[in-house]
Protein backbone atom coordinates (compact mmCIF):
# COMPACT_ATOMS: atom_id res chain seq x y z
CA UNK A 1 0.00 0.00 0.00
CA UNK A 2 1.33 3.57 -1.03
CA UNK A 3 1.58 6.16 1.21
CA UNK A 4 -0.77 8.27 -0.38
CA UNK A 5 -4.72 7.72 -0.97
CA UNK A 6 -6.76 9.50 -3.40
CA UNK A 7 -9.33 11.40 -1.77
CA UNK A 8 -12.95 10.30 -1.44
CA UNK A 9 -15.35 12.03 -4.11
CA UNK A 10 -17.23 13.19 -1.43
CA UNK A 11 -14.06 15.06 0.23
CA UNK A 12 -13.19 16.51 -3.44
CA UNK A 13 -16.73 18.09 -3.63
CA UNK A 14 -16.71 19.52 0.18
CA UNK A 15 -13.61 21.22 -1.12
CA UNK A 16 -14.96 22.73 -4.28
CA UNK A 17 -17.36 23.66 -1.90
CA UNK A 18 -15.58 25.37 0.37
CA UNK A 19 -13.21 27.01 -2.58
CA UNK A 20 -16.53 28.46 -4.08
CA UNK A 21 -17.57 30.02 -0.76
CA UNK A 22 -13.68 31.24 -0.62
CA UNK A 23 -14.16 32.77 -3.93
CA UNK A 24 -17.17 34.55 -3.24
CA UNK A 25 -16.35 36.08 -0.45
CA UNK A 26 -12.19 37.14 -1.71
CA UNK A 27 -14.17 38.71 -4.93
CA UNK A 28 -17.55 39.90 -3.82
CA UNK A 29 -16.84 40.69 0.36
CA UNK A 30 -19.46 38.30 1.22
CA UNK A 31 -19.47 34.55 0.87
CA UNK A 32 -23.09 32.28 0.91
CA UNK A 33 -23.70 30.80 3.93
CA UNK A 34 -24.37 27.50 2.43
CA UNK A 35 -22.89 25.88 -0.30
CA UNK A 36 -23.60 21.92 -2.29
CA UNK A 37 -21.40 20.66 -5.15
CA UNK A 38 -22.73 17.70 -7.36
CA UNK A 39 -21.93 16.17 -10.94
CA UNK A 40 -24.44 16.18 -13.19
CA UNK A 41 -23.03 13.28 -15.78
CA UNK A 42 -19.75 12.50 -15.99
CA UNK A 43 -17.96 16.27 -17.06
CA UNK A 44 -20.46 18.28 -15.61
CA UNK A 45 -19.90 20.28 -11.97
CA UNK A 46 -22.71 21.91 -10.48
CA UNK A 47 -21.95 24.09 -6.93
CA UNK A 48 -24.97 25.91 -5.43
CA UNK A 49 -24.48 28.56 -3.60
CA UNK A 50 -27.62 30.10 -1.34
CA UNK A 51 -28.13 33.00 0.87
CA UNK A 52 -25.53 34.93 -1.25
CA UNK A 53 -26.48 38.48 -2.78
CA UNK A 54 -24.97 40.95 -0.81
CA UNK A 55 -27.24 43.30 1.09
CA UNK A 56 -27.36 46.40 -1.87
CA UNK A 57 -28.09 43.43 -4.33
CA UNK A 58 -30.72 42.37 -1.98
CA UNK A 59 -32.31 45.80 -1.75
CA UNK A 60 -32.14 46.22 -5.84
CA UNK A 61 -34.58 42.51 -5.56
CA UNK A 62 -37.01 44.51 -2.95
CA UNK A 63 -37.00 47.59 -5.82
CA UNK A 64 -37.68 45.07 -8.64
CA UNK A 65 -34.51 45.15 -9.91
CA UNK A 66 -33.23 42.07 -10.38
CA UNK A 67 -32.33 42.50 -14.19
CA UNK A 68 -29.30 44.61 -12.58
CA UNK A 69 -28.28 41.64 -10.38
CA UNK A 70 -28.45 39.63 -13.36
CA UNK A 71 -26.55 41.96 -15.59
CA UNK A 72 -23.86 43.27 -12.66
CA UNK A 73 -22.83 39.60 -11.48
CA UNK A 74 -22.15 38.41 -15.13
CA UNK A 75 -19.44 41.33 -15.21
CA UNK A 76 -18.16 40.34 -12.28
CA UNK A 77 -18.00 36.22 -13.54
CA UNK A 78 -16.14 37.33 -16.59
CA UNK A 79 -13.77 39.35 -14.54
CA UNK A 80 -12.92 36.61 -12.27
CA UNK A 81 -13.34 33.53 -14.01
CA UNK A 82 -10.11 32.43 -14.08
CA UNK A 83 -9.62 32.28 -10.48
CA UNK A 84 -12.95 29.84 -10.67
CA UNK A 85 -11.49 27.82 -13.85
CA UNK A 86 -8.09 27.18 -11.70
CA UNK A 87 -9.15 25.98 -8.48
CA UNK A 88 -11.63 23.82 -9.89
CA UNK A 89 -8.68 22.44 -12.55
CA UNK A 90 -6.71 21.89 -9.61
CA UNK A 91 -8.88 20.20 -7.06
CA UNK A 92 -10.18 18.04 -9.28
CA UNK A 93 -6.99 17.38 -11.89
CA UNK A 94 -8.98 18.13 -14.53
CA UNK A 95 -9.47 20.52 -17.73
CA UNK A 96 -12.30 23.05 -17.35
CA UNK A 97 -13.93 23.14 -21.37
CA UNK A 98 -16.36 25.94 -20.67
CA UNK A 99 -17.52 27.82 -17.04
CA UNK A 100 -20.69 29.36 -16.14
CA UNK A 101 -22.22 31.41 -13.46
CA UNK A 102 -25.85 32.07 -13.05
CA UNK A 103 -27.89 33.70 -10.22
CA UNK A 104 -31.41 33.84 -8.99
CA UNK A 105 -32.16 37.24 -7.26
CA UNK A 106 -35.02 36.28 -5.57
CA UNK A 107 -34.05 33.36 -4.57
CA UNK A 108 -30.29 34.55 -3.68
CA UNK A 109 -28.97 31.30 -4.96
CA UNK A 110 -25.32 31.63 -7.40
CA UNK A 111 -25.13 28.41 -9.42
CA UNK A 112 -21.18 28.07 -10.57
CA UNK A 113 -21.22 25.37 -13.72
CA UNK A 114 -17.99 23.94 -14.75
CA UNK A 115 -17.99 21.61 -18.00
CA UNK A 116 -14.95 19.21 -18.35
CA UNK A 117 -13.32 18.28 -21.50
CA UNK A 118 -13.99 14.50 -21.63
CA UNK A 119 -11.74 11.49 -19.67
CA UNK A 120 -10.37 9.07 -21.71
CA UNK A 121 -11.70 6.14 -20.03
CA UNK A 122 -10.41 3.64 -23.26
CA UNK A 123 -6.66 4.38 -22.19
CA UNK A 124 -5.99 4.78 -25.47
CA UNK A 125 -5.82 8.80 -25.78
CA UNK A 126 -9.65 8.85 -27.52
CA UNK A 127 -12.25 10.57 -25.97
CA UNK A 128 -15.67 8.60 -25.25
CA UNK A 129 -18.36 8.97 -27.95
Amino acid sequence: MSGTQEPSSGNVLQAVSNAMVRLHKEQLGRGPTNARTYFAGPDTLVCTLEDSLLPAERMMVEMGEEHRVRESRLFLQVASQDQFIETVEKLLSRKVRAFSSAVDPPAGVVFEVFSFEPEDTHGDGATPT
